[in-house]
């Protein structure tokens, strides 16, 4: 893997990763740490890859502007006060601060995830309610998208895999292959239900075949015709800070 730079005028440079392998065209991935990945054939002259890059520019630039935005928005330490955004699912839900004199729990009402303490300026408890709420919300999700998917792939994968999850800061899951277990980052409860289930089938494939080569991606879209928009929306939803 090569790191080089390509000058597109007088004040701008894009610099990527370039990897040879064999792909059909010349491939560009913008990832959320704002680095370029482009992947292109051995026989592909550089002179064409470095054209390409230039006629994509203004793509990249704007990929790498919306990472910012999303990334900048994300950095927002919470107080975990009423009004506050939290996702959920995919969408944005306001928080919403109650007092109680009974159990302090969580719950989901409308637009509002309400969260019932019995001292509303104590932060720790209404950090820990909300992150029980959302592992408890996490399992009921990641086993239903799993029963889902796995009908998908029936034919081609004989035993269900078990569902574990945590917070990961590199990646959307892995495949466990020797304790037959799918993990899964826990940020993904706050994607779309679509979004999960394409983690899964990704993770899923692995089961019958290790190496993200063409096979890999024959097979994924052969399950799944339009991973790659669901992958784009994943990135841009969920920013993981790598």
């Amino acid at each position: 893997m090569d790191t080089v730079k390509v000058v597109v005028d007088d004040k701008k440079f894009i610099e990527f990763e370039l990897i040879r392998k064999d792909v059909k065209n010349i491939n560009i991935t913008v990832r959320p740490d704002f680095s370029v990945m482009v992947s292109a054939k051995l026989d592909i002259p550089y002179n064409e890859i470095e054209a390409f890059i230039k006629d994509k520019s203004s793509w990249i630039t704007k990929r790498l502007g919306r990472y910012q935005f999303t990334k900048s928005e994300n950095n927002i330490e919470k107080d975990f006060v009423s009004g506050e955004t939290f996702k959920y699912l995919g969408k944005q839900y306001r928080l919403s601060v109650e007092d109680t004199t009974s159990v302090e729990r969580v719950k989901l009402t409308g637009e509002f995830i309400k969260v019932f303490v019995r001292h509303k300026n104590k932060k720790s408890t209404k950090i820990r309610l909300i992150d029980e709420w959302y592992r408890k919300q996490a399992k009921i999700e990641f086993e239903a998208s799993l029963d889902r998917m796995f009908e998908l792939m029936l034919t081609k994968i004989i035993s269900k895999p078990t569902i574990e999850f945590k917070i990961m800061k590199k990646r959307w899951g892995s495949c466990l292959r020797t304790k037959k277990a799918i993990l899964l980052n826990l940020e993904l409860i706050k994607a779309p239900t679509y979004c999960i289930d394409y983690v899964i089938v990704h993770e899923l494939i692995h089961f019958i075949h290790k190496k993200h080569d063409s096979t890999f991606y024959e097979l994924l879209t052969v399950a799944m015709p339009d991973w790659k928009n669901r992958k784009e929306i994943l990135d841009r939803e969920i920013v993981l800070y790598i």
